[in-house]
């Protein structure tokens, strides 16, 4: 249960920047400063919180390999989260390409996320 406290913070920062990103969409284009601020911000402070509080958890070892496999998924939906959010506020790229991989990566974020959060509590 320890483990499982130490993300609880990252988890409501998690739940924040869901929720700026929802009033972004709300307000639209051209996005409000404050708000597309705070949004970046805060998932930063999410991800960089929840690397720290990972890196002091001890590595179980018969799960290590599906643990890894899955941050790693959890990685790259944190990369494709910044840099679609980035594409689309330069509008760089397709916006319809890039909002879908934003909506879709939070998910995937999510799912493996809470995975590997499981596989690290659990009693074996």
């Amino acid at each position: 249960m320890e483990t499982l406290s130490k993300f609880t913070l990252p988890g409501i920062l998690f739940a924040l920047t869901l929720v700026f990103g929802f009033g972004l969409s709300y307000v639209g284009k051209p996005y409000n400063g404050l708000l597309f601020n705070v949004h970046k911000l805060i998932a930063l402070g999410a991800v960089v919180l929840a690397v720290v509080r990972l890196a002091s958890i001890p590595r179980p070892g018969d799960s290590f390999a599906l643990i890894a496999g899955l941050l790693v998924i959890a990685a790259l939906c944190v990369v494709a989260l910044f840099a679609s959010g980035a594409l689309m506020s330069a509008r760089k790229l397709d916006d319809a390409v890039m909002l879908t991989i934003h909506r879709v990566a939070p998910g995937v974020l999510a799912i493996c996320c809470a995975l590997a959060l499981y596989l690290l509590v659990r009693k074996p």
